[in-house]
């Protein structure tokens, strides 16, 4: 099976037993979590999501709008799949993209077994903090995407390659900006994780709880300890590690169901 110029495939795996898709967080290139790569099971896939205007679709345009944003995406896993079973884990910007194409994935017949969120309020919740607003000047927006931790090193060297990152994170908040889930909309029918971290001032664990409206199949949490990207870094084994543990209750639960209950 060849991978669409969406993904990154941070390894080749023939006949995999469940295939991860990992959607990362606003401005973020796939790339960002190919560390992840050495922490999985050898039998599972990972491909690793490049949304439009960065990696490997950088000439595209970034998208501005969520719906627009969860329907490409879908597309794009749809492309790819097949037998396979998958599960989905998302990032800040990517924790609503994950949630919300697992669900149009579901409409389509082809939803995942697992959903994984991180570094973000239930849909139903107010965002605990508006630090990050795409009217703030590039000063100031590139002040506080520091003050997460989300801004690239030696930024201010590259005056080109900074122009073209606040504009792509901009596009992105956007996008949150325009999403307006309706609390109609069918839950999840996967078990669903949600990580937290102590010191994350834009989805603090207190708030975690609310994600459990969004699956009809049970919500899981796991805290560690660090701010908006405490993982990147010397702790993304554990965090692999614990996302294991997770997809694996997960697949464990499906395979031990009875049908009918």
């Amino acid at each position: 099976m060849s991978t669409s110029d969406a993904f990154i495939r941070a390894r080749t795996v023939d006949t995999p037993a469940l295939r991860l898709i990992v959607v990362p967080h606003a401005g973020g290139s796939g790339n960002v979590y190919y560390p992840m790569s050495r922490h999985l099971p050898p039998a599972w896939d990972l491909l690793l999501l490049d949304l439009p205007g960065r990696g490997r679709r950088h000439a595209s345009a970034p998208l501005a709008d969520m719906a627009s944003v969860v329907a490409r995406v879908t597309d794009d896993v749809l492309a790819v799949s097949d037998s396979t079973p998958t599960a989905i884990f998302g990032h800040s910007l990517g924790a609503v993209i994950a949630s919300e194409t697992a669900r149009s994935l579901q409409a389509e017949g082809a939803a995942p077994v697992w959903v994984g969120v991180s570094g973000r309020q239930a849909p139903m919740l107010q965002p605990a903090n508006r630090l990050l607003d795409p009217s703030l000047s590039d000063v100031e927006l590139a002040r506080r995407l520091a003050r997460l931790g989300g801004l690239p090193g030696r930024l201010d060297e590259l005056p080109e390659f900074r122009d073209r990152f606040l504009q792509l994170i901009r596009a992105d908040l956007r996008a949150l900006d325009s999403y307006r889930p309706d609390p109609r909309r069918e839950a999840l029918a996967c078990p669903l994780t949600v990580f937290t971290s102590t010191e994350d001032v834009m989805a603090p664990p207190s708030g975690a709880s609310a994600w459990g409206r969004e699956t009809a199949a049970g919500l899981r949490q796991r805290v560690f300890d660090g701010g908006h990207f405490h993982f990147l870094g010397e702790t993304f084994p554990a965090f692999t590690a614990a996302m294991v543990t997770e997809i694996q209750h997960a697949m464990g639960r499906l395979e031990g169901a009875v049908p009918g209950t």
